[in-house]
């Protein structure tokens, strides 16, 4: 169990992604998200969580993908990492993943070396798929930068 890694994967465009299932905290579906004036680009909003407001990133902004219409598949998954809770805006919730710790691949030669390679931890591989896994602290912000 300790070289094997659970990973929520999801859709954002006709790419797989995943989280680690000990950062997601829930998964639900599209609600009302209120703009914020000021926020970065990336920040779609806030919600209202059972009385705590949670801002809301939209993860195809953040990684500089190419937006798509909301459908019945959209999801807001919940995710927590370091003491901060933060809803990720994405296509569409696959499944929850087992990943083999050998079959992740977290060289430089994949994540690659530019400023927007940071979101990226790793890239499992599972049957025939690949599943990219994101660096939350990144896509957060939790490093002193945007």
């Amino acid at each position: 169990m300790a070289n094997e890694d659970q990973v929520v994967a999801f859709k954002l465009r006709n790419e797989e992604y995943g989280f680690s299932i000990l950062n997601v905290q829930e998964i639900k579906g599209l609600t009302d998200i209120t703009r914020v004036p000021f926020a970065p680009e990336f920040i779609k909003g806030v919600i209202n969580l059972r009385g705590s407001v949670l801002p809301v990133i939209d993860l195809k902004k953040r990684l500089g993908l190419e937006d798509t219409p909301y459908t019945a598949n959209t999801r807001i998954v919940i995710v927590q990492y370091d003491e901060v809770a933060v809803g990720m805006l994405v296509d569409a919730v696959t499944e929850v993943r087992t990943i083999n710790a050998d079959d992740i691949d977290t060289s430089r030669t994949v994540t690659g070396n530019d400023s927007n390679s940071k979101f990226i931890s790793g890239i499992g591989k599972v049957d025939d798929r690949l599943i990219i896994q994101l660096n939350l602290s990144e896509i957060i912000g939790l490093n002193g930068e945007e």
